[in-house]
């Protein structure tokens, strides 16, 4: 399964490096793919996650995760 977030903020590789890192502590999340060029983050599990609960790790990281 893939989840794919549009986030604000992430202004460098050390910012791709934070939420790659907080999110690939997940059980279940398998690659964290992040690219703070267009923004995005892209979440690949093995399991169903909920996309709310992923979008609050990031935001509390300090970036903003856009509505779809």
């Amino acid at each position: 399964m893939e989840i794919l977030f549009n986030v604000d903020g992430m202004m460098c590789t050390g910012c791709e490096n934070r939420v790659k890192s907080a999110l690939s502590e997940i059980d279940g999340v398998v690659e964290v793919v992040a690219n703070h060029e267009n923004g995005t983050v892209i979440v690949k599990t093995n399991k169903e996650l909920k996309k709310e609960d992923l979008a609050e790790i990031i935001e509390n990281l300090g970036f903003d995760v856009k509505e779809d």
